[in-house]
Formats: C-alpha cells, structure tokens, sequence
C-alpha cells in the first residue's frame, strides 16, 4: 500500500527522523523490554513507535497533529486493537501529570521533539512526583552538549537536569538524517536514574531552582551579587565563607553539590 503524503508541518516544528540506526539506539538506551510502558511524545508517521511495539512494550504516543493521528490508526490498527497501542491527540505538556500519569506504577519517555518545547518536556518530566524512571530524547546537538559536557563550566539546564538523574550523550545525528533537513544536527541523549532523592520535597525543589535562577540571571555579574535579589548580601557572604567559596566566583563555575549545599545553608539561615 502507498503511503499518503504527509508533509512535515513547521508550525509544529515536524522533523521526521529517517536514520533506523538511531532509532535502534534511543530504544537500546531505554533498555526497553515487552515488560515497559512507554510514553512517545511525537510519534508522527510512526518510524519509532513501530520499532517500539516490536519490542513487545506497550506504548502510549501524544500526537498534536490529527494528519498523524489519522495515519497511525490505520498504519498500526493492529497494535491499537490488542490494546498494546494508544494514541493520544493532545498536547503533552497540558496534561497534569498526577491526573495521567499518577495511575502509572512505572513508564520510561522515548521522544524525537521538537527544538523549541526541549526544555519545557525536559522541566515537564523531571519536575514532578511522577516521573519516569528513565527517559532518552533526540535534541539539537548544542543542547545536548551543554546538558552533558561539562567542560569546566555549568549551565542552568544541566544542573536541572543533574539534580534529578545521570545524562548521558549517547550519538551525534546528522540533519541529513531527517525530512526536511534541520539547519543543525542533532544528538541523542539519556537521563537514567531519574529520582528526588539529591533534592527531596516540591518545596525544596522550588527554592533550588529559585537559588540558582537568581544565580545565573545575570552571566556577567558575580553570583553573589545575582543572589542579593533572593536575600540581604550578608546572608550569602556568610554562606560563601562557609564553603570556601571565592565571593567573585560565576555561577557556571560551581558544580551542583556546590549549590545543593549553598541551598542546604540558605534554609539553615532563613
């Protein structure tokens, strides 16, 4: 049967991934196994979700895009009628988690995403009581580097991404592996060992990220100063003294045990 013309909808930042090799190697680092529930944000004509179901696992795919919707109930009728397969034609990052994803005991996130919603499915997924266990995203390459590669140097999104489980950048995908072509390439990255263990409670989780939001606001400003927004100078001079922190250090250069314990200190304080 031919398939019908689909054209990717730029609107929606559509992206359609053409490279089997990678898919192989998102649903290797998911380690996904026929006892899985797997959440698929963006299935579009279904080059990963299929492979995905071949596994055994059962999928539950968010699709904003009805051409989609349409396609994939005919395409994979099969998997649909078992009950292996659900397809669902909403926004995933409407949807409240403890209402949807509350009833789940456990699920694992596969999504090739659009650029522009990364962070908000990355905050979406790992801010909450009701995450995944693990989760592997295809991104633009620069944000997965920046999630991942350290290099001397921290960034806002890998320390909300660090505080919450263990990135892992798995492969580089050529944009020429996608129809139509990105203006840039993409990579593969997985976060595992997804827990509030390092951070505890929703509370405490708000007034982490208030901590280092503040801290980064402004790149060329000291941290210190950056954090005056938050509480009176004295409060953070005496905190740096405690853990020997240089006042004139930038927020990129501390690492995330530095601010889980300049966040520990803080609630000690105040």
């Amino acid at each position: 049967m031919n398939q019908p013309y689909l054209p990717a909808k730029k609107s929606l930042g559509q992206n359609f991934l053409k490279s089997k090799k990678a898919l192989s190697q998102m649903i290797r680092a998911t380690n996904v196994t026929e006892h899985d529930l797997v959440i698929e944000i963006g299935p579009g004509k279904g080059a990963l979700t299929r492979p995905l179901l071949e596994t055994g696992a059962r999928v539950i795919a968010f699709e904003l895009d009805k051409r989609m919707i349409d396609y994939l109930q005919t395409d994979l009728s099969e998997y649909i009628k078992s009950g292996q397969l659900a397809l669902i034609h909403q926004d995933v990052l409407e949807i409240d988690m403890a209402d949807f994803f509350g009833k789940f005991e456990a699920y694992k996130l596969i999504a090739n995403i659009p650029y522009y919603i990364t962070n908000a499915i990355i905050r979406k997924f790992l801010e909450t009581k009701y995450q995944p266990t693990n989760m592997c995203l295809l991104v633009q390459k620069e944000v997965a580097e920046r999630i991942v590669f350290r290099d001397g140097k921290q960034s806002l999104l890998a320390l909300a991404v660090a505080v919450y489980g263990d990135a892992k950048y798995i492969a580089k995908v050529d944009r020429k592996y996608f129809s139509p072509n990105p203006k840039v390439h993409s990579a593969i990255i997985h976060i595992g060992n997804i827990s509030t263990k390092k951070i505890g409670n929703e509370k405490r989780q708000k007034l982490f990220f208030e901590i280092i939001r503040a801290g980064f606001a402004h790149k060329r400003k000291k941290t210190i100063r950056n954090l005056e927004k938050i509480a009176d100078k004295k409060i953070w001079t005496e905190i740096f003294a405690e853990l020997e922190i240089d006042e004139n250090t930038r927020a990129e250069k501390l690492d995330l045990n530095k601010w889980l314990n300049i966040l520990g200190l803080f609630e000690q304080k105040t």
